[in-house]
């Protein structure tokens, strides 16, 4: 049986899990920061997740199945991920840095067939790899195992995780803070760390420590400008979801345990979507 959301946020191994698969993420980023910027907002993740669907479910056979950013439009506005334009917008720049390409060098329009360039499925594996050892670390099981030793496994268990997300009220409709953050570039990589520096022995506390200290440092790493996160910290501060242990920028940034908490759910739910897929693949597998 995959485990529940509810399971996996109350496991006293869920927080070292999450964030060992954060820093996993983190590294994703920090070596491949153009295919990381595909998941820069949550919009952005879930329109790679819907293009990742699209290009494992194509059959070369049957050219109704073919990735086209027609379908890929069609799917996006089917269940509310983004506008028309934002999703044509999105399919081009994934053309432009080669995140995908067109099968063919001839084509009309929206109905060319598309694929996801070799490269992206290579990195979004490590993305798979993460979350399915957080989920082993919970409850000492073995998918990553599983997982490695039959390939045939991903063009199946994509598709079925992209299925989950876009239907999980968990990941779709997070806390305040945590919906604050999703819509900054990169926002799920500052929540990812500052979680990190957390210690979990604090996590009873109010006020959590985090790792964090100089805005200026957080913002370069991330190359983000430092206006746009410094203002994205301040509405947190005025939620009362961060702030600082003494003089801002001189100390500790800390978390309100609420936030830690809507971080924790989004990440409970997320954990359960791909279980519950990771089940489902196995199933379909041994029916074939």
């Amino acid at each position: 049986m995959p485990l529940s959301a509810a399971e996996i946020a109350r496991h006293p191994a869920a927080l070292r899990g999450v964030q060992e698969q954060s820093r996993a993420l983190i590294h994703i980023y920090e070596t491949s920061p153009r295919l990381a910027a595909v998941f820069a907002t949550q919009q952005r993740w879930l329109l790679g997740h819907v293009g990742l669907a699209l290009h494992f479910r194509r059959d070369p056979n049957d050219r109704r199945t073919e990735m086209t950013i027609a379908r890929f439009i069609e799917v996006v506005r089917r269940n509310s991920v983004a506008s028309r334009n934002t999703a044509e917008a999105f399919v081009k720049e994934m053309l432009h840095y080669n995140i995908a390409e067109y099968i063919s060098a001839s084509g009309d329009g929206r109905a060319h067939p598309l694929r996801v360039t070799a490269g992206t499925v290579e990195t979004f594996t490590g993305w798979i790899y993460a979350h399915l050892r957080t989920l082993d670390h919970i409850d000492g099981g073995t998918r990553l195992a599983t997982f490695l030793d039959r390939p045939e496994m991903l063009p199946i268990l994509q598709p079925l995780i992209a299925d989950g997300l876009l239907t999980s009220e968990g990941v779709r409709e997070p806390g305040p803070t945590f919906s604050l953050f999703i819509w900054l570039n990169n926002g799920g990589i500052v929540m990812d760390w500052l979680m990190c520096g957390i210690d979990p022995e604090d996590v009873h506390l109010e006020r959590i420590p985090t790792g964090v200290i100089s805005v200026s440092e957080f913002a370069h790493w991330l190359k983000l400008s430092r206006t746009h996160l410094a203002r994205k910290l301040h509405d947190a501060e005025a939620l009362g979801s961060i702030g600082w242990v003494g003089q801002r920028g001189h100390s500790v940034m800390w978390v309100s345990r609420q936030f830690f908490d809507e971080y924790m759910t989004v990440q409970a739910s997320k954990l359960a979507v791909v279980d519950e897929a990771f089940e489902a693949c196995l199933s379909a597998l041994k029916g074939r």
